[in-house]
């Protein structure tokens, strides 16, 4: 099947060549996978990509969690990723005012340089994402910024006025390519959707095929009940890279996921 029968109204309505771009290679590998890889060392992160690769669709990122981050040695994780076809994105969350933000994206980890995608809040204002734009344009690259309009920690403060207004910030400005959803509740997810319409994408974390409550507040919900809902892609972490079999775990998510998205209107 093509991308645009798989995806129907999400194809046609998402303008963003990235958004295109993380679709195509979503149908093409059946999966709708972003792999959180929240490791240590980059040879971690590194082996950990070339063996479930194939079977995820996108690739997600904590570069100040890497304890030998050097840019020399980020770079063949970098490599790694454009072998796989995944786009790469860092979950830097962003949340201050625009012209620190644009110095952030460069900075000891560069980040515009190499990520596709970063998260930010709304919370210091709507120009943090013009900044986040602004340092992708200081090396000529364009990215997408996925704002954060819900959480799955217990206790977040992202009300509902919080969502919209987020979603406001996001609906005009040609870098947002979505929004950060909660994959733990469907409903939520679903309600989300309502507000998004069909013109940008929403991304998932707190999802895992063994649902209910996780470490330190966090929560889960089915993946298939999150692309039900409405999510275009989820983001899966320790359901994949903690399991005994990271593959054959990572296959389990794909098709989950691709299932899902082929039974959704």
């Amino acid at each position: 099947m093509q991308p645009q029968e798989v995806w129907g109204a999400r194809w046609s309505d998402c303008a963003n060549p990235l958004a295109h771009r993380y679709m195509e290679t979503a149908v093409r590998k059946q999966s709708l996978v972003c792999l959180a890889a929240d490791m240590r060392t980059v040879d971690e992160l590194v082996n950990l990509v070339n063996s479930v690769g194939p079977h995820i669709a996108a690739l997600k990122t904590h570069a100040d969690m890497v304890d030998d981050f050097s840019r020399e040695s980020w770079q063949r994780l970098v490599d790694a990723a454009q072998q796989h076809d995944l786009l790469l994105f860092e979950d830097r969350k962003f949340a201050d005012i625009g012209k620190v933000s644009q110095q952030q994206m460069a900075g000891a980890y560069d980040i515009r340089s190499w990520a596709d995608i970063v998260t930010a809040h709304r919370i210091s204002g709507p120009d943090i994402v013009d900044g986040i734009a602004a340092g992708w344009a200081d090396v000529e690259r364009i990215g997408g910024v996925l704002l954060l309009a819900q959480m799955s920690s217990s206790g977040n403060l992202l009300n509902s006025d919080y969502t919209a207004n987020t979603i406001e910030t996001g609906r005009g400005s040609p870098h947002v390519i979505g929004y950060i959803g909660n994959g733990s509740s469907a409903t939520e997810v679903a309600a989300l959707r309502n507000k998004v319409g069909t013109g940008q994408m929403i991304w998932t974390p707190g999802v895992n095929l063994a649902v209910g409550a996780g470490s330190m507040g966090q929560r889960y919900g089915h993946p298939r009940d999150a692309v039900l809902a409405g999510s275009d892609s989820i983001i899966v972490g320790s359901g994949i890279h903690g399991a005994e079999n990271p593959v054959a775990a990572a296959k389990e998510y794909a098709e989950a996921s691709y299932q899902a998205l082929l039974m959704r209107d």
